[in-house]
């Protein structure tokens, strides 16, 4: 068991160069094989599993990406943490976000969907990075993968919610249905139609912002799985306590 990861990161492919001396690890699950392989390496001297959201290629679109096999995967090769928004909003449609399908209903506690441990040191890790982040916010999930009209972007903004993004959920369900930690640190790119100008955002504009923070995207998870508790403090490993599983988990 000493070389399975107590760390996971779930993001782009520009992440991978973060991890050092890394190894892929093909694992397959009940619902099918993740994303792409596992990589697994070094961190601040901390055993880090990876798996990139869309595959390498970038050939999953946000509706189609094997959320349940992914979060699977990290569970087989350890618990995974990460952070910063508190609260989510899901406005996806036919995305499956249970693994307890068959057997009774499993109903976990979802009212803070994200881990308060890994938003307190992502939230620290920032400050020390001098990243001044937003430390109270909502992330709206939509379907994607075509953005906003201009009208939803209004309407998504008049509810108080401030974040908006096509792969955060499932994500944080079915992490909480594997017990696992889980928070988002979520990069702003764009304004999305939220601007009476222009046309609002396109894809080049997002990549572009992405690759400009890369580096720095990096550091900050570096530095917060430096500040990472060896052990688990905090409610997620025990929110599945009294209910009965129809499945046994990894």
């Amino acid at each position: 068991m000493a070389d399975l990861a107590s760390v996971g990161v779930i993001g782009g492919s520009g992440l991978y160069r973060f991890l050092d001396s890394a190894d892929q690890v093909v694992i397959d699950t009940p619902f099918g094989l993740p994303s792409d392989p596992l990589v697994i390496g070094e961190v601040a001297g901390r055993r880090v599993a990876f798996v990139p959201r869309h595959g390498r290629d970038h050939r999953f679109p946000p509706h189609a990406i094997p959320y349940r096999a992914n979060l699977w995967a990290l569970r087989s090769n350890g618990p995974g943490t990460l952070a910063v928004p508190d609260q989510l909003v899901d406005r996806t449609t036919g995305r499956r976000q249970t693994f307890y399908d068959d057997g009774g209903a499993v109903h976990v506690q979802f009212a803070d969907p994200y881990c308060p441990v890994g938003r307190a040191h992502a939230i620290a890790a920032a400050h020390a990075l001098r990243w001044v982040p937003v430390q109270s916010a909502t992330l709206v999930i939509i379907d994607g993968p075509r953005f906003s009209t201009r009208a939803e972007s209004y309407w998504y903004a008049a509810q108080g919610w401030t974040l908006i993004g096509m792969t955060g959920h499932p994500e944080a369900v079915l992490a909480r249905e594997l017990a696992l930690c889980y928070t988002p640190i979520a990069l702003v790119t764009d304004t999305d139609a939220g601007v009476e100008e222009g046309e609002g955002v396109t894809q080049s504009e997002v990549f572009r912002a992405f690759a400009q923070n890369i580096d720095r995207l990096r550091e900050l998870l570096v530095n917060v799985i430096e500040r990472l508790p060896a052990e688990r403090d905090c409610p997620c490993p025990h929110v599945l306590d009294g209910l009965p599983l129809p499945v046994k988990l990894p």
